[in-house]
């Protein structure tokens, strides 16, 4: 478990940061709906930052921030990530944008696992939040599809993303998301074998090397997906 010890003994523990009171509100009542417990909510990365060294490794699981926060309003919630990740700290990191921005998802991405990207109007998406939030405490990846079809839309015209089969695009749009193979089957009604085989045939005409580790792969999609975009 990334963050602490969270294997039912107790309710996962969630920081939350972001400088629009309402927003950051109604994220804890959403997340505490779905059985989350909001140990922090606070208006600033810095506060942030400030109560997770004051409350230890493993007291939270998982912090939820806006990318955009006081004083500059620009990448405070990328950095906060990137100091948390400098320092060692494997906590669970779901960062909040108003925008689909490629380099702000790459860069997220890139701080390691257990890491989130999200728009904010998935907020209104209760499970979706709650979901979100429970797969990067757990090491997992997330992004959001509407940033994962700009991607793709953006490179539509290259020839490596023209060379893929319409399905074989339906299955990279999927694996950019952070589905296994398992969660893609079902989601296009296809056999594992036949996931596969379409994860394979994306890899070659992409010229990505395939790795088993979930994250890597999401990023090598992202990263290729992000150029120029």
């Amino acid at each position: 478990m990334v963050g602490g010890d969270n294997s039912g003994s107790r309710p996962l523990r969630v920081a939350v940061a972001d400088d629009a009171v309402l927003l950051r509100e109604g994220i804890g009542q959403i997340l505490r709906a779905g059985g989350v417990e909001v140990v922090v909510s606070v208006d600033t990365a810095e506060q942030l930052l400030d109560a997770l060294a004051a409350a230890g490794p493993g007291a939270v699981d998982a912090v939820v921030l806006d990318i955009k926060m006081p004083p500059t309003h620009t990448d405070e919630g990328l950095r906060a990530l990137e100091t948390l990740r400098a320092s060692g700290s494997q906590v669970g990191v779901l960062l909040l944008s108003m925008y689909t921005t490629a380099a702000y998802a790459i860069r997220a991405m890139s701080a390691g696992s257990g890491t989130g990207y999200l728009l904010k109007d998935r907020v209104a998406d209760a499970d979706a939040l709650v979901n979100a939030v429970r797969t990067v405490a757990a090491g997992g990846s997330v992004v959001d599809p509407e940033v994962v079809q700009v991607l793709v839309s953006a490179r539509s015209t290259q020839a490596a993303v023209e060379s893929l089969s319409s399905r074989e695009v339906d299955v990279l749009r999927l694996m950019a998301e952070g589905l296994s193979n398992a969660g893609i089957a079902a989601a296009l009604h296809l056999s594992l074998r036949t996931v596969e085989s379409h994860i394979g045939h994306i890899m070659a005409k992409l010229d990505i090397e395939e790795t088993t580790e979930g994250h890597r792969r999401v990023l090598a999609v992202l990263r290729f997906l992000g150029r120029d975009a």
